[in-house]
């Protein structure tokens, strides 16, 4: 029997969870820059958005050469729809990837009890092993009842083994205390509070079997969409748009044609000057590739190995009718 095709059995398998910028991505490329360097690992990415971004900024700093695999679901939450579009990229995820670890990093607005059922199914039993659940927070956002009252962000708590105090340096003294009461309250008595900044998990936290069990619990969806604009044909203008909405929050994004090329200084101007709850881009520029991530503290900007086109989403309460204007302003002319 040749490896291809050995059967997959007991893969450990993380889900690392957290609500909309609390450091998901940042954890996740951290995590990978620590993987055993003879190990293969897989990462299956969901994103509330049509566009999926975060696949390209992973591959634009891990490739398969590196043994690091990516799948994306994109469009909102993916265990709706009895599962079936998780079911679906997980499958050929395993398949290609044949990963000695699987990560697995739901969307900031979904709800990873749905996404432990589908792990849990007869299917996945023999072929996946549940080790720690990891949920980041950001402290700060206790204050804030958008963040409180949100289903989706109290039942990150109450699925996390860990719990991680991300942006520990962004803290006042008061944030330790918060999370430490918000926990005893929302979380399992046996969890573990991590605090940290910049995504830094140390490699070890993903170890052991997780201790949290769930029963059937299903949430109203709002957004099911069978249509992945990310494998559909750019038109003839050079773009594709897609928007969405559900959980309180709307989002839009575009796909262009590689050929696009982006004045950097524009790009960077306008990206700063937007006001959302989230925005995730990589963009092909003619001074190089970039990918880009905007929270509410900061817009930081990387240089990418490469990308297969240029893609931006953006997650908001409201979506303003002058960001497409504005981007495609930053486009530059050909000669």
């Amino acid at each position: 029997m040749t490896k291809n095709n050995e059967k997959l059995t007991a893969i450990p398998t993380n889900i690392i969870t957290g609500f909309l910028g609390a450091g998901k991505t940042s954890a996740i490329l951290h995590l990978l820059k620590s993987k055993p360097s003879n190990e293969r690992w897989a990462v299956l990415v969901n994103e509330f958005g049509e566009i999926g971004v975060d696949g390209s900024l992973f591959q634009g700093q891990h490739s398969e050469d590196q043994q690091v695999y990516i799948r994306e679901v994109p469009g909102g939450c993916m265990c709706c729809a009895s599962g079936l579009p998780m079911q679906i990229a997980l499958n050929q995820l395993l398949a290609r990837a044949r990963p000695h670890r699987l990560l697995i990093e739901p969307t900031g607005l979904g709800h990873p009890i749905e996404v432990i059922e589908v792990l849990s199914a007869d299917h996945y039993r023999q072929v996946l092993t549940l080790e720690k659940t990891v949920t980041l927070v950001d402290a700060r956002k206790l204050d804030d009842t958008r963040y409180t009252n949100h289903q989706a962000f109290n039942q990150q708590m109450s699925i996390a083994d860990i719990i991680v105090g991300n942006k520990q340096d962004l803290y006042q003294a008061k944030h330790k205390a918060q999370l430490e009461d918000y926990a005893k309250d929302k979380a399992s008595p046996d969890v573990k509070i991590v605090l940290t900044e910049q995504g830094k998990i140390p490699i070890g936290l993903l170890n052991g079997a997780t201790n949290i069990s769930v029963r059937a619990h299903h949430h109203p969806q709002e957004n099911i969409n069978d249509n992945n604009l990310n494998d559909e044909p750019i038109p003839e203008c050079g773009y594709i748009k897609a928007v969405n909405q559900g959980e309180g929050f709307h989002s839009i994004g575009w796909r262009f044609e590689p050929s696009k090329l982006f004045d950097h200084r524009k790009l960077f101007a306008f990206l700063s000057g937007i006001v959302a709850e989230r925005m995730k881009a990589v963009f092909i520029t003619k001074e190089g590739v970039y990918g880009y991530n905007l929270t509410s503290d900061a817009l930081t900007e990387i240089e990418l190995d490469d990308c297969m086109e240029s893609r931006i989403e953006i997650i908001a309460s409201n979506v303003s009718e002058k960001w497409e204007e504005q981007l495609l302003a930053c486009i530059q002319e050909t000669d």
